[in-house]
């Protein structure tokens, strides 16, 4: 795997990850919404921690600087 995502992309989708645990923590969502929602924050979690998205691959998208 072959690195496709840079700095930015990764704090935002670790930034998001974190909103939708507080949301959920504070029982702002609930039910299927929650659960569709939370699992979107573990794959974002994911992806972030091995600055690797396949959806990036499939688009043909690099957010990360080459050097």
């Amino acid at each position: 795997m072959k690195k496709n995502m840079g700095t930015a992309d990764k704090s935002v989708r670790v930034l998001l990850a974190i909103a939708v645990a507080a949301l959920y923590y504070f029982d702002v969502i609930g039910g299927t919404l929650a659960i569709v929602l939370m699992a979107f924050a573990i794959i974002f979690l994911l992806t972030s921690l091995v600055s690797f998205c396949p959806l990036y691959t499939l688009l043909g998208v690099n957010t990360c600087k080459t050097k």
